[in-house]
């Protein structure tokens, strides 16, 4: 009972409590005319609490996001669908849906007129301007009745998931080192003089097919022989992505760390889209995806799987350069190509980076000058720790190029594929800046 007499509004509890007064006073003083009025003052709010009680419990809504999955910058669309299945009519539907603050303001609507097996279909757009997966709803709709006596609100279950992606940029086709390495049982290689059994034949193994024995060469060798199933060769790309907080500087959309996440989904598209098989690795490896994202299945299901995986990368307090080598361990972390994105690094920590470089085909370095994306420009201290992390860096053999605020990713990715790793000492890092762009 008190759940359903707080809904009742202010003008309902106005009529409530006077109506009462009246059928009192009207008791005592013994004027009837005083006690019908009463009566139909407390009945009023009485009626429409029944009727919007009555409404509430029939009301049904579902939603839809189309499409589940935008990039920063682009427009998603929800859809709710809100059904009447009762026969009395309700009141006036207030309609407000639960949207996170950094997607815009809580959408509201107001629906008249709901009689009886209504049926409305009910859409808005979102304009996100911050990657992140965030849950849409639930859905919650406040009914009143005509009188203004009456406010039940109702909180729907329904949620929806929008998945809102980094921007990627299209990167020219650049000259790479690592295009073969991963995967198969032998890289290909051109048939030998000797005849064909010496690119595709190998000796019998315990399990092995008898359909796949080659007698030519079995009796060739004096050992039984098998045709080799060759396995097409994978190009393999890790991609470590610098996520210390320490590592960068700004806020929001306009912080390194937002810049850099950029890069990252920029460059692993554009991997995946040549035929990688592409890992994302971070210092906070549990929070995204440290799997390959393999083209096998269809680059534009790496696409996504990277993508979502980079939508929800934060920075990370606790995270040190020192736990990288652990990261990037392993036999197939150690091959293939290596492309970091680093941010503010001291010369210690960049001789950490500098080691793992061994073991990749090709290690290219993209190390923001963190600087630039705070309003204190240039600081002597900060220009010497960037170049000397640089040479450091270059001297290990990696290709490296410096990013400042403003310039696009496209240019430098472009320096990257002609550019060749020093043999020793560097050059000053702001050698072959390019011209400034909009990111």
């Amino acid at each position: 009972m008190s759940d359903a007499l707080s809904g009742l509004t202010r003008r309902g509890w106005a009529f409530l409590a006077v109506g009462g007064g009246a059928v009192i006073a009207a008791v005592l003083a013994g004027q009837r005319d005083v006690l019908r009025a009463g009566i139909l003052l407390v009945a009023i709010p009485a009626i429409s609490l029944v009727v919007a009680l009555r409404s509430r419990v029939r009301l049904a809504a579902s939603r839809s996001i189309e499409p589940p999955r935008v990039s920063v910058g682009e427009r998603a669309t929800v859809h709710l669908e809100l059904a009447n299945s009762a026969r009395i009519p309700t009141g006036v539907l207030l309609v407000e849906d639960s949207i996170p603050f950094t997607l815009g303001a809580r959408p509201r609507f107001v629906l008249d007129h709901v009689w009886s097996r209504f049926r409305r279909d009910v859409t808005y757009a979102i304009d996100p301007v911050v990657r992140g997966r965030y849950t849409v709803g639930p859905l919650t709709v406040r009914v009143t009745d005509p009188f203004g006596m009456v406010e039940l609100k109702r909180a729907f279950s329904d949620v929806g998931t929008l998945i809102v992606t980094p921007t990627v940029h299209r990167l020219p086709t650049a000259r790479l080192g690592g295009e073969w390495s991963g995967s198969g049982e032998s890289r290909p290689r051109a048939m030998a003089a000797a005849g064909e059994e010496d690119a595709t034949i190998r000796a019998y193994r315990t399990g092995d097919d008898m359909r796949r024995v080659h007698w030519r060469a079995t009796a060739h060798h004096g050992d039984l022989m098998v045709r080799r199933e060759e396995q097409p060769w994978q190009s393999r790309a890790t991609i470590l992505l610098d996520t210390r907080t320490a590592g960068h500087t700004g806020e929001g959309i306009d912080s390194s760390l937002e810049w850099s996440v950029t890069a990252a989904a920029s460059i692993g598209v554009h991997l995946a889209e040549r035929g990688y098989a592409v890992r994302l690795a971070t210092d906070h490896g549990s929070a995204v995806s440290t799997s390959w994202h393999d083209p096998a299945s269809g680059p534009g299901d790496a696409r996504v799987s990277l993508l979502d995986a980079l939508a929800v990368v934060q920075p990370q307090r606790d995270a040190s350069v020192g736990r990288w080598p652990d990261l990037l361990s392993g036999a197939e972390s150690a091959t293939g190509m290596l492309v970091g994105v680093f941010g503010r690094l001291s010369e210690q920590e960049a001789r950490v980076v500098a080691a793992l470089r061994h073991g990749s085909t090709a290690a290219l370095a993209v190390v923001l000058d963190v600087m630039s994306w705070t309003s204190l420009g240039a600081h002597s201290r900060e220009q010497v720790r960037l170049t000397e992390s640089v040479q450091v860096l270059r001297g290990a053999g990696w290709n490296v190029i410096v990013a400042h605020r403003g310039e696009h990713l496209a240019a430098l990715w472009e320096q990257l594929g002609v550019q060749r790793p020093a043999a020793g000492p560097a050059a000053p890092a702001m050698q072959g800046r390019p011209a400034r762009e909009g990111a």
